[in-house]
């Protein structure tokens, strides 16, 4: 059988984390990437909002 792996982004009694995906063009090929990382709830517009 297969494992499969569970992760929580949310801890006890601690600000919750989510899990963000931003699409970016690049600038040479035109093709779009994908860049993913795990911030604080409260950190999420500023993720987005940076360029």
């Amino acid at each position: 059988m297969a494992k499969k792996a569970v992760a929580t982004l949310r801890q006890s009694k601690d600000q919750g984390y989510a899990k963000v995906i931003k699409m970016q063009r690049s600038e040479k090929t035109g093709a779009y990437a994908f860049k993913e990382a795990i911030v604080p709830s409260s950190e999420v517009q500023n993720f987005f909002a940076k360029k």
